[in-house]
C-alpha cells in the first residue's frame, strides 16, 4: 500500500469549479474586491464613451491594480501573467485575462482618480471605526525614479559634448567634400552620421535650456531670500540703533553651476542622497501616518532633496481631509523638518508640533528618561521652546511614537510590498503612483485590522 496521497492530473472536474471556493473568506484579494465594489467609481465609468469594443469594468481593473501593488507586482506584463498563474489574480479578474496594454493604459488614464480612491479608502476605514484622526507622524523617503543616474548630464559636460559634436560634423562635411579623391571608410554613410549628430545636438540644446530654466528659478528664489534677510537686518538695526552682530548675508551667486544636471530619461527627477550614502535618480515621497492605525492619511511627491520645505504642503493636505475623519491635533516629525517657520506654521494650523531640533545622543544616562528639564528663560526662542518640550517626559513619550509609526510603514512598503522604484515618469505621474501605493497599503492594513468586516450583500 502506498504511503503517499495520489496525484492525478488527468481526471477532469466532475462539476465546474466556482471561483468563490478558491480563496478563504479572509483573503486579501476577496477583501479588495469587496472594498472596491463599495466605492463610488462614477469618475471612472463616465470616461467611457460606449464606442468600440467592450471594455473591462473599471471596478475589476482597479481591484486588480490595487491587489497587484499590495502584493509587490508592479509591471503591467507581470500583472497580466499573474492573471494566468495566480489564483487570487484569477479570482479578481473572474478568469479573464486583461492584456498588459490594457492594464498600462488603465493606470495611465486614471492617474488623477487615484487621489479620490485614496480618500474613499480612508472613509471606509472611518466607517469601520479604524480611523479617527488625531496624531500624525510625518516623514519622507527616497524612491528611485524610472531613470538611471547615468542618463544625467551636467551643464559643463553638455558644453563639452556640444563642442565635440560641432567638430565631428565639420569633419564629416570635409569627408563628404573629399569623397571623390579619398574613399570613405567602409560602411560609413556621411548623411546618416551628420543627421545622427544633429539629432544629438537638439537633445543637448533642450537639456541645456532646462538647466538654465531651473537655474533662473533658483536664482529668483535665492535673491528673494537674500533681500528678505537684508531687509530684516536693516529693520533690526533701525529699531535697536545698533549694528546687528554676525556676518551680513552673502549675496547669492547668480551663475550657472557646471555641476547642475538634467536627466534625459526623466528630467523631472533629481539626483538625491539615499540610504547608505549613495546618490540615485529619485523622488522624495512624503507621507503622514496616523499613529493609532498606521494608515497613511496624506501623501505627495516632491523634487526637493530635503524635507525642510515640506511642512506647509503637508499641512495643506491634512487640512483638506474630509471633516468626518476628525482633526489632526499633533504633528510629529524629525529634525529634517525643523525650523522656526515650520513650528509656527503648525501652531497656526492648530496642530501641536513635536519636531526634533537636533539628533539625540545614543545611550543617554540612566536618569535621563526620568528627569524633567530646567525651566526656560522668559526670552527663549521658538527652537529653544521646542527643544525643551521634547526633553520633558510627556514630550519624549509623544515623539517616541514617530519611529514606530511612519518608519515601519515605509519599511513594509519597500521591503515587504517591494516598491522601491516608480514605474511611471514625471512628477505628476509619480505623485499619482505614490497615491496608488499608499492606498494599496491602507487596504492591506485595514484587512489585517478588521478581517471580514466588509462583506457584499
Amino acid at each position: 500500500m502506498s504511503r503517499f496521497i495520489a496525484v492525478d492530473r488527468q481526471t477532469d472536474y466532475l462539476l465546474p469549479p466556482s471561483i468563490e471556493d478558491w480563496l478563504s473568506e479572509d483573503h486579501l484579494a476577496r477583501f479588495v474586491v469587496e472594498a472596491v465594489d463599495r466605492m463610488n467609481l462614477d469618475k471612472f465609468t463616465q470616461q467611457y464613451q460606449g464606442r468600440g469594443s467592450a471594455a473591462y469594468h473599471p471596478a475589476m481593473m482597479l481591484a486588480l491594480l490595487i491587489y497587484a501593488y499590495a502584493t509587490g507586482v508592479f509591471s503591467s506584463r507581470r500583472i497580466e501573467q499573474a492573471t494566468y498563474d495566480s489564483v487570487p489574480f484569477r479570482f479578481i479578474t473572474a478568469n479573464t485575462h486583461p492584456d498588459h496594454d490594457s492594464i498600462a493604459e488603465f493606470r495611465r488614464r486614471f492617474l488623477a482618480e487615484f487621489a479620490d480612491i485614496f480618500l474613499q479608502v480612508l472613509e471606509l476605514a472611518h466607517e469601520m471605526k479604524l480611523l479617527k484622526l488625531g496624531r500624525v507622524s510625518v516623514d519622507g523617503t527616497k524612491i528611485h525614479a524610472n531613470a538611471s543616474k547615468h542618463s544625467a548630464l551636467s551643464y559643463g559636460h553638455i558644453e563639452k559634448l556640444q563642442l565635440q559634436l560641432i567638430q565631428e560634423i565639420d569633419q564629416l562635411m570635409k569627408l563628404a567634400e573629399e569623397a571623390d579623391q579619398t574613399p570613405l571608410p567602409e560602411g560609413m554613410n556621411v548623411p546618416e552620421e551628420i543627421k545622427r549628430r544633429k539629432a544629438r545636438q537638439e537633445v543637448m540644446d533642450k537639456a541645456k535650456a532646462e538647466i538654465e530654466k531651473r537655474a533662473a528659478e533658483r536664482h529668483a528664489r535665492e535673491k528673494a531670500e537674500y533681500e528678505a534677510k537684508i531687509a530684516a537686518r536693516a529693520a533690526k538695526e533701525k529699531a535697536s540703533g545698533k549694528k546687528p552682530g554676525g556676518k551680513p548675508p552673502k549675496a547669492p551667486d547668480l551663475s550657472i553651476n557646471a555641476s547642475d544636471q538634467v536627466n534625459l530619461t526623466d528630467d523631472e527627477s533629481r539626483i538625491m542622497k539615499c540610504a547608505g550614502g549613495a546618490f540615485e535618480q529619485s523622488y522624495n515621497a512624503q507621507a503622514a501616518v496616523d499613529t493609532e492605525s498606521l494608515l497613511v492619511v496624506a501623501t505627495f511627491v516632491t523634487q526637493a532633496c530635503n524635507d525642510k520645505q515640506q511642512v506647509e504642503p503637508m499641512l495643506a493636505h491634512l487640512q483638506a481631509l474630509p471633516g468626518e475623519l476628525g482633526k489632526v491635533n499633533q504633528f510629529l516629525a524629525d529634525t529634517g523638518y525643523c525650523s522656526e517657520k515650520n513650528i509656527e506654521r503648525c501652531e497656526q494650523a492648530e496642530m501641536d508640533p513635536h519636531i526634533a531640533v537636533g539628533r539625540d545622543a545614543h545611550h543617554p544616562g540612566v536618569l535621563a528618561r526620568f528627569s524633567e528639564p530646567e525651566a526656560l528663560p522668559a526670552d527663549a526662542t521658538v527652537l529653544q521652546k521646542m527643544g525643551h518640550k521634547l526633553k520633558t517626559q510627556s514630550g519624549r513619550a509623544v515623539y517616541a511614537l514617530r519611529k514606530c509609526t511612519v518608519e515601519p510603514v515605509f519599511g513594509i512598503i519597500k521591503s515587504v510590498m517591494g516598491f522601491r522604484q516608480f514605474s511611471l515618469r514625471g512628477l505628476n505621474k509619480a505623485n499619482a503612483e505614490w497615491n496608488l501605493v499608499c492606498l494599496a497599503w491602507n487596504l492591506k492594513r485595514i484587512a489585517k485590522l478588521r478581517p471580514n468586516c466588509v462583506r457584499s450583500g
